[in-house]
């Protein structure tokens, strides 16, 4: 028998997760009900909610947002718009037919329907992950998406944490600070205030040189006016910026006691205040010291160091706690997204779930391009805890000159060009022939090989004394460029990823006159200081940087120029090892060279670049050997990426 129903009297049930506190845990006094008092305003201190400070990742998460303080995880029906109480829920469930009387109506429902919605009452979740769910506005249910709705203190805090340099400035400058913050640094000291009062954590992200350190140092300084949050802070970094830190420390907050913790001397004895300085090295070596002191503050500065979650430096410093974490970082994606899990994760533990799920959910859609809305989803969930700015953005750095970036192309001379298609043709017949580990390791020595042999032949065949001039098209062009720089009684940055490469300039530059420097990973820290020192008083015109070495902690805005000689295959190193000139303090228009040589490899590595910022900025608002992407191609794609060709493209 076929019934004819009216459309107008089908509805539908439809359900919205509702996620927060139960209504007396919310009002109740002292509970995360006060959110206003006890969260957003003054600085509590945090602890796991287990008894112990910091629980199993030492530190960073507030009582209300531990694993122990359950939320519940509602739900909100409603049937043709009108919402549905327990009971009516319950009497459309027991109807079990399709057809019921509901508020004086007829009304068709599923009652499978019915029954699921009833079934997934009174869940509870934890509080990290109700969060992720309030700033995304969606969650999985036995893996079908359903949108949320946050209550309660819960929804407060989504509010207050949606918008990072929103809302009303809680905090001004310390009197303590031997300086003027700008006005972004001040929403960025207020941002970090309110996210660590939180006991949340955050990573700030500004462009290198827009003045991370001095805006953490601020943050310290803040912090030691309330008993609450004040305590030593350990700043976790590189070597080559351990320099940096104590300068800046003891210029814009003379009389704050600074220690390094490093070398072999290295000690903590009555440590009470102040900044202890230490390397990711010597924290692997000396985590459990590190571990037994109570520090107010954490800073991981250079965070992308512990981009790996399951790397012996990413577990040491997870060890350790503290009453706040930060993290630094002007690249927090470099390569993959897992990357920025890792960051975050630490700062504020459980935000983005497992690395699995993670992966799961959001990277893999993100990173394969074709899902515009996983990005948008995972951008809400972050952005209020990465605060990132960078100099091109309108008001920031008004005062910073132009750049202006040009990818110089050359061709290679009739020896590079024989050497390449050598290389590629009997390298490519090795590769055809193996499989697994060895045809990968094949790939990534036919593509340095490649690199290699566009820098200079020499470089390539290992050569010990070599005879270097009309060899390269790419040395060629790089004395057009220093003869026309030095004539303007300009400076600049020669960046090169080899250390062979860089001896072969600086050998060749010598010879005709220039003078140099080079600074690679093997240089002490106080001949790095030394030679940025010559740099920058103007007695070194040309500076030679190993790429990975001198990508960071370098302040040398003498330079007016900074020339890329080959490609890394990574942009976020690149535009950092550029803005060791391009930040504050530098008045002069800055011009960035990059050295391509037609037609080869080099051409095919910019397209992938482009590709990686296009992910991160997706993500966030705005490397190492060959990718594993690259590794993975099939014959015939490798050759056609190696391929020679003549006409440049």
């Amino acid at each position: 028998v076929q019934v004819h129903w009216p459309r107008e009297l089908s509805d539908r049930l439809t359900a919205q997760a509702v996620i927060g506190p139960s209504t007396a845990e919310d009002e109740q006094s002292g509970a995360p009900g006060g959110i206003e008092d006890k969260a957003l305003g003054s600085g509590d201190a945090p602890d796991a909610g287990d008894g112990t400070p910091g629980g199993p990742f030492g530190g960073g998460l507030p009582s209300f947002l531990s694993a122990n303080a359950l939320l519940a995880f509602n739900w909100r029906f409603a049937v043709g718009g009108h919402e549905l109480t327990r009971a009516e829920l319950d009497r459309l469930a027991e109807a079990g037919r399709p057809l019921v009387r509901l508020r004086d109506r007829w009304v068709l429902v599923d009652p499978a329907e019915v029954l699921q919605a009833r079934s997934q009452q009174d869940r509870k979740v934890t509080p990290m992950d109700a969060l992720s769910a309030a700033l995304t506005g969606t969650t999985e249910i036995d893996g079908r998406p359903v949108e949320v709705a946050a209550s309660g203190w819960l929804e407060r805090l989504r509010e207050r944490l949606a918008d990072p340099e929103g809302g009303r400035q809680e905090v001004a400058q310390p009197a303590a600070l031997a300086a003027t913050l700008r006005d972004y640094q001040l929403r960025g000291l207020d941002w970090l205030h309110r996210m660590t009062s939180l006991g949340l954590g955050g990573c700030l992200a500004d462009d290198m040189g827009l003045g991370k350190t001095i805006t953490v140092i601020a943050l310290h300084l803040h912090r030691q006016t309330d008993p609450a949050s004040a305590g030593p802070t350990l700043v976790v970094c590189p070597t080559s910026l351990m320099g940096n830190w104590q300068r800046e420390i003891e210029k814009f907050a003379p009389g704050t006691p600074v220690r390094r913790f490093h070398g072999a001397a290295r000690d903590l004895d009555d440590v009470t205040d102040g900044f202890v300085l230490t390397t990711y090295g010597t924290m692997r070596l000396d985590t459990e010291r590190l571990a037994a002191r109570g520090w107010g503050l954490l800073v991981a500065d250079e965070a992308q160091h512990v981009k790996n979650p399951y790397s012996a430096t990413a577990r040491a410093l997870r060890t350790i706690g503290a009453r706040a974490r930060v993290a630094l970082s002007g690249t927090p994606v470099e390569n993959n997204l897992s990357e920025l899990w890792a960051i975050l994760d630490w700062t504020t533990p459980g935000l983005l779930g497992s690395l699995g799920a993670f992966r799961t959910r959001f990277a893999a859609a993100v990173e394969g391009g074709g899902d515009p809305a996983a990005a948008e989803r995972l951008g809400a969930l972050v952005r209020p805890f990465l605060l990132r700015r960078r100099k091109s953005d309108p008001g920031i750095a008004p005062e910073l000159p132009p750049k202006t970036e040009t990818d110089r192309t050359v061709s290679l001379t009739p020896e590079q060009a024989g050497l390449y298609e050598a290389v590629v043709r009997e390298t490519l017949e090795a590769i055809a022939a193996a499989d697994g580990m060895a045809r990968r390791g094949l790939v990534v020595k036919l593509l340095t090989g490649l690199k290699q042999i566009c820098n200079h032949p020499a470089q390539y065949l290992k050569e010990d004394r070599p005879r270097i001039e009309g060899r390269s098209g790419k040395l060629e062009l790089l004395d057009e460029l220093l003869d026309t720089i030095l004539a303007e009684g300009a400076s600049t940055l020669v960046f090169t990823q080899y250390v062979g490469m860089a001896r072969i300039l600086e050998t060749h530059l010598a010879a005709r006159g220039v003078r140099t420097q080079f600074l690679h990973g093997g240089t002490p820290v106080a001949e790095r200081e030394a030679m940025v020192a010559r740099f920058q008083d103007g007695d070194v015109p040309v500076f030679l940087l190993s790429l990975k070495a001198a990508g960071t902690g370098l302040n040398l805005t003498r330079a007016e120029h900074v020339v890329h000689y080959d490609r890394w295959w990574n942009p976020a190193v690149e535009a950092q090892a550029t803005d060791r000139a391009y930040r504050i303090g530098q008045d002069r228009p800055v011009q960035v060279h990059r050295l391509i040589a037609e037609g080869t490899i080099e051409d095919r590595i910019a397209a992938m670049l482009d590709r990686k910022r296009e992910m991160a900025d997706a993500v966030l608002g705005t490397g190492g050997d060959a990718p594993q992407e690259l590794t993975e191609l099939t014959d015939a794609e490798l050759a056609e990426l190696v391929r020679l060709r003549g006409d440049g493209r």
